[in-house]
């Protein structure tokens, strides 16, 4: 399970380096989540933009990452596939998670829906 992360602007931004994030390797993103955002800016947000493929396994281990960071930090998601923002539309998770385009929208402080 490939994650990189930076610090910009009070902001860290994770970077997916998977094309995939399904059951098998959703424990390992849970755990590496985990170990990232253990410390750190109180605003995450998480580049998917090199993820083609989510499935059950893989979605509940990105809203597990939602629940285990402190109730003062935010996890956000950036640059979803169109498959990927499906998902997310199909399952109400879009309705849960601030989604943006893509890591410069986020930044720049412009928020939409993945649709």
């Amino acid at each position: 399970m490939q994650l990189t992360y930076q610090d910009t602007n009070n902001t860290r931004i994770i970077t997916v380096g998977e094309n995939r994030i399904d059951a098998a390797i959703a424990i390992s993103f849970k755990d590496k989540m985990r170990e990232i955002t253990d410390t750190g800016p109180k605003r995450i947000i998480l580049d998917m933009e090199q993820v083609d493929f989510i499935d059950s396994s893989g979605l509940g281990a990105v809203v597990a990452s939602m629940k285990q960071v402190d109730a003062d930090t935010k996890l956000e998601l950036a640059g979803l596939s169109k498959t990927v923002a499906k998902v997310f539309r199909l399952t109400r998770m879009d309705t849960v998670f601030t989604i943006h385009p893509d890591i410069q929208s986020a930044l720049g402080g412009g928020l939409a829906n993945a649709s």
